[in-house]
């Protein structure tokens, strides 16, 4: 069987936005979608050299089949710089690219075993892994571009959580509270 040109597995991702063990629709009226963030460090040239290369098959592909034989002026493509689009307001984008993968089928979810990860908290924005995901071009209500489908993802380690800082319930609760001083209800 021959190798897609349109199928990449990157290696050392880190993990945002993640919804992957349950569908969800972000908006009303959408489909429900699994789908992760994936944040490339720009250092990873080799894993960008495929992303690139993979962008390049599907848009080729694109232009072949669905875009009348000619690349699309405003063409949406899926790789993003961290820098310029999102460092701003979240630190966690400087140094790298990032793009948006989405499945109507739930992936398989890995450890660095390949021992499948049930625990929808073992996954989570802000830990380290890899993903397999696949490029396609798409034509939809006078939008074109380049999509990108997610397959599976590997977890490898753990990292600092993104989003807001949250406490644990212990910490909430640690005080010493009186339920014997506390007002009846």
């Amino acid at each position: 069987m021959a190798e897609s040109k349109t199928k990449v597995v990157t290696g050392l991702v880190r993990f945002s936005y993640v919804n992957i063990f349950r569908s969800r629709a972000f908006r009303e009226g959408q489909d429900a979608k699994y789908s992760i963030c994936l944040l490339i460090p720009k250092t990873d040239t080799v894993t960008l050299k495929k992303i690139k290369a993979a962008i390049n098959a599907a848009t080729e592909e694109g232009v072949a089949s669905k875009w009348g034989g000619k690349t699309p002026k405003n063409l949406h493509l899926p790789l993003r710089d961290g820098d310029e689009e999102r460092a701003d307001e979240a630190p966690e984008y400087a140094d790298m690219y990032f793009l948006n993968c989405n499945s109507n089928s739930k992936p398989g979810i890995v450890d660095k075993d390949c021992n499948e990860i049930l625990d929808p908290d073992e996954v989570y924005s802000g830990a380290w892994g890899r993903a397999s995901i696949n490029f396609f071009p798409y034509d939809s209500n006078g939008n074109r571009g380049v999509g990108v489908g997610l397959n599976n993802i590997q977890k490898l380690k753990d990292g600092a959580r993104l989003g807001a800082a949250r406490a644990s319930a212990e910490d909430d609760f640690s005080d010493d509270f009186d339920l014997d001083d506390a007002e009846d209800f």
